[in-house]
């Protein structure tokens, strides 16, 4: 059952498509009132994930609970106080772009309709459009459009920004930030890492079925390196380069890998050499990612 302020909680989850076993175990918690990033490679499990979490799919095994509900028993009313935006969106071919937003938003009781006529104007969406004349994007705007215009406590959203422009792009991060602002819970799942790394406020790693990382992007950061660049007064000694541990010297010129909890260590070995210039670069959320995702030996073939 959610605890507490969550609004989706999976313990132990399973699914299996024949012999191939798609979930092995997902523990999945997400905040109310929190966007969350949800991130991994495909063929990760992902996708599967939020098939059994909109009910489309009848998990094999674990629990799952979504907004106090079974995802699988309670699918009717759920998804009135959901909002599902798909990475690949299918339109009605003869309706247009406005019929087919107010559709879907009265599958969920209705829309805003000042929100609607503010987000149709924002992406530049034409809403007399029919469904055959869209290239992707538009389709893509279409049911950002229908979800963040209904009045839902949810949003689950599968790779929503694909086929949309840099400037779009830019307009979706910011009405999602305005829905988490009036209370609204995002499950985002985004190859677009820069995305995730702007709107989330807690991530969770998936890798062959399982989730293999979760936490804040600061608490992520604890486990990896960040990247020290400086240029000093004079050289390193010896004793220094040692106590910096994976450093590169090129004269006065120092590139050093350290454990983001030992920045300040690092800095306590440069300052006597005197710093001129220095550029701190915490590990990204693509650095966390291919490393968590680089083949390890048991990936490996025979």
């Amino acid at each position: 059952m959610v605890t507490g302020s969550a609004v989706i909680e999976t313990e132990g989850l399973t699914k299996s498509y024949g012999t191939f076993q798609a979930l092995k175990g997902v523990d999945l918690r997400v905040e109310r009132g929190q966007v969350h990033g949800f991130l991994g490679p495909n063929g990760a499990g992902k996708s599967t994930t939020i098939r059994v979490l909109l009910g489309l799919l009848r998990a094999d095994g674990g629990t799952v609970r979504l907004l106090d509900g079974d995802p699988w028993d309670d699918v009717t009313e759920l998804h009135r106080r959901l909002a599902y935006v798909p990475g690949d969106v299918s339109l009605w071919p003869g309706m247009t772009g406005g019929e087919a937003i107010d559709l879907l938003g009265s599958l969920r009781g209705g829309l805003d309709e000042h929100r609607r006529t503010e987000l149709i104007e924002r992406f530049e969406l034409d809403p007399t459009k029919r469904g055959r004349q869209y290239s992707k994007g538009n389709r893509q705007k279409v049911a950002i459009v229908a979800a963040l215009a209904s009045n839902v406590e949810l949003l689950i959203m599968d790779e929503p920004t694909s086929g949309l422009d840099p400037l779009m792009e830019s307009v979706f991060q910011d009405v999602v930030q305005e829905a988490k602002a009036e209370g609204a819970t995002v499950l985002l799942s985004s190859h677009i890492l820069a995305e995730a790394e702007s709107l989330a406020d807690k991530l969770s790693l998936i890798r062959d079925g399982r989730i293999v990382e979760s936490g804040t992007l600061a608490e992520l950061r604890d486990h990896t390196s960040t990247t020290i660049h400086a240029v000093l007064g004079r050289p390193l000694d010896s004793a220094a380069v040692a106590a910096l541990g994976d450093a590169q010297v090129d004269g006065s010129r120092v590139t050093a890998q350290v454990e983001s909890t030992r920045v300040g260590d690092a800095m306590e070995v440069l300052t006597p050499f005197g710093i001129s210039s220095l550029t701190v670069t915490p590990p990204s959320l693509e650095h966390l990612f291919l490393r968590l995702y680089e083949p390890d030996d048991t990936d490996a073939g025979p």
